[in-house]
């Protein structure tokens, strides 16, 4: 297993058949995000100042294998921000799935709280992933625990009088 992982969802789901295979991919991607050469690269490039994308290279290959694509255009053309993109995106059923890859920024500029946002206004998504670090160091030596805080900070939108549109989101920690 990975270092963590959550998930939060709504009850009732209203695609229950589209979260049947989001939840089997997202345990696919659990599984790989596991294997131990996978933590040893992602772990060399988790480091101060290093950005989101290199870790997004460690996965990329394996998730487009789970049929993701990278930077889709056009999810966003119906809003004011129409070159709005994911890191990738994938189809599954009447909907799909959003996936980030966070790294220093996660809390520091509330990319947890824009990442379940995009996926709230995407009419083509109504699955969230979401790859984060457990810790992070910040170069005063000072450990920052990204994970707990995002499982707090989006917990409160699966309260059923906080329900957005998103019918769930997986978070994974690395």
């Amino acid at each position: 297993m990975s270092r963590a992982y959550q998930v939060f969802r709504k009850e009732p789901l209203t695609l229950k058949k589209e979260f049947a295979e989001v939840a089997f991919i997202a345990s696919q991607l659990e599984e790989y995000l596991s294997l131990r050469k996978v933590c040893r690269e992602i772990r060399k490039h988790h480091r101060p100042n290093t950005p989101s994308q290199q870790i997004q290279a460690i996965i990329h290959e394996e998730v487009e294998r789970l049929g993701f694509q990278s930077e889709k255009r056009g999810l966003f053309s119906n809003y004011a921000v129409p070159a709005l993109r994911p890191d990738f995106y994938r189809r599954v059923g009447r909907s799909g799935i959003i996936l980030e890859v966070e790294r220093g920024r996660t809390l520091a500029n509330n990319m947890d709280l824009l990442d379940l946002w995009k996926c709230h206004i995407c009419a083509h998504a109504d699955f969230l992933y979401l790859i984060i670090p457990v810790e992070r160091q910040t170069w005063y030596g000072r450990t920052v625990w990204t994970f707990d805080r995002v499982l707090r900070r989006l917990s409160t939108f699966f309260e059923p009088r906080n329900y957005v549109n998103v019918e769930a989101v997986f978070v994974f920690g690395y």
